[in-house]
């Protein structure tokens, strides 16, 4: 995975660059979304594997499965990548794609995690403070994991901030080991 994400990188800095320029972040990651979708249909995926059609006829059965979601400049990504044999690349174009865009944007999702639903003004606070804290505008979602037994687990991207009940016995465990 890290391999594709290595050559994903360049098309989608390629095409957050050009997004960026023409102010149309929005319209370019919602393109890359069902463009990233489309590219993980098994059918579409055993189309480009056929070796029997040319990149353009790939880039042209791709953009007709789009539809009118894709403009004239993203209609050309897609052929840019046809003709590169990276059509495939497109679910990690779009993550790369994305994550420049709430980095431009200042803005994060954030995971948090709890034994039990939590109350929209307790989440709303969280938020706030998160947002505070992180300096960017941060969307929350929620989720409940009954293995927690109390507290909460708040996760992004590669930051995991763990308070949760089940969490803290672990460290106190490891702790008495040592």
């Amino acid at each position: 995975m890290a391999e594709l994400t290595t050559l994903a990188r360049p098309y989608a800095k390629a095409a957050f660059e050009f997004a960026l320029a023409a102010n149309k972040l929005q319209s370019w990651f919602e393109a890359l979304e069902v463009s990233a979708a489309v590219a993980e249909q098994d059918q579409v995926k055993k189309a480009l594997s056929a070796s029997g059609l040319s990149a353009q006829q790939k880039a042209s059965v791709f953009v007709q499965v789009c539809g009118e979601q894709l403009d004239e400049s993203q209609k050309n990504f897609i052929q840019t990548l046809a003709s590169n044999k990276r059509l495939a690349l497109l679910p990690y174009v779009k993550e790369i794609f994305a994550r420049l865009k709430a980095q431009q944007e200042k803005t994060i999702d954030v995971e948090v995690t709890a034994a039990y639903e939590l109350p929209v003004d307790l989440i709303n606070k969280l938020a706030q403070a998160l947002s505070a804290k992180l300096d960017r505008k941060v969307s929350v979602q929620g989720s409940v994991d009954k293995n927690l037994l109390g507290g909460i687990v708040i996760s992004t991207g590669d930051m995991v901030i763990d308070g949760s009940v089940r969490g803290r016995l672990a460290k106190l465990a490891e702790a008495m080991k040592s």
